[in-house]
């Protein structure tokens, strides 16, 4: 029993960890008004028939904090990526030349910046309520095998070091939305 119990206690806290992972590579995405190469980690492009991230067929780069550099390896590419930029969500006018493409990021205004913070305290919501619902997948697995058998106080300590472990990693979900959110109020 007791190395079910270990089993359960190590696979919460692998999912917890997985859980802040995805909400800080989704934080990520939010545009915080400096140019990142990260921006465009979802954006697809046409690359004879199949979409592939634009990190594959191109060397994004940013020389300067309100611009995004996007040279392709194959010249042919240069129309596809501004094509694809065009018809994304960024909200971004690409400007090709011979060499590749270039993202003017434009400032934010104020109301963009508390739409961004919303969105990332949303994002952060969801990491979090993630994180519970894994805690009461591991608490109901636990009661489980006190039906089976496990002692009540086994199961006990291993609820409260579930417990513990929900605590730490949402703390640290909060840490990432307060960096995020002071990144994006930054002028």
């Amino acid at each position: 029993m007791d190395e079910e119990i270990k089993f359960y206690l190590d696979e919460a806290e692998e999912s917890m960890g997985k859980a802040l992972q995805h909400t800080g590579v989704e934080l990520t995405r939010i545009r915080a008004g400096k140019a990142s190469p990260a921006m465009l980690d979802s954006l697809r492009v046409d690359y004879y028939g199949t979409p592939t991230p634009v990190a594959q067929v191109a060397n994004v780069s940013a020389p300067d904090a309100r611009t995004l550099f996007i040279k392709p390896w194959e010249k042919n590419m240069i129309s596809e990526i501004a094509k694809a930029i065009k018809n994304s969500d960024l909200g971004l006018n690409p400007q090709s030349d011979a060499e590749g493409v270039r993202l003017n990021i434009p400032a934010m205004t104020e109301e963009r910046r508390r739409e961004l913070v919303k969105q990332a305290k949303s994002e952060s919501e969801s990491g979090k309520v993630r994180i519970r619902g894994i805690r009461k997948d591991v608490n109901e697995s636990l009661r489980k095998l006190l039906k089976e058998g496990a002692s009540e106080d086994a199961i006990k300590d291993a609820e409260a070091k579930v417990q513990k472990a929900t605590d730490s990693y949402i703390t640290k979900v909060d840490d990432l939305l307060s960096k995020k959110e002071s990144e994006i109020m930054t002028i």
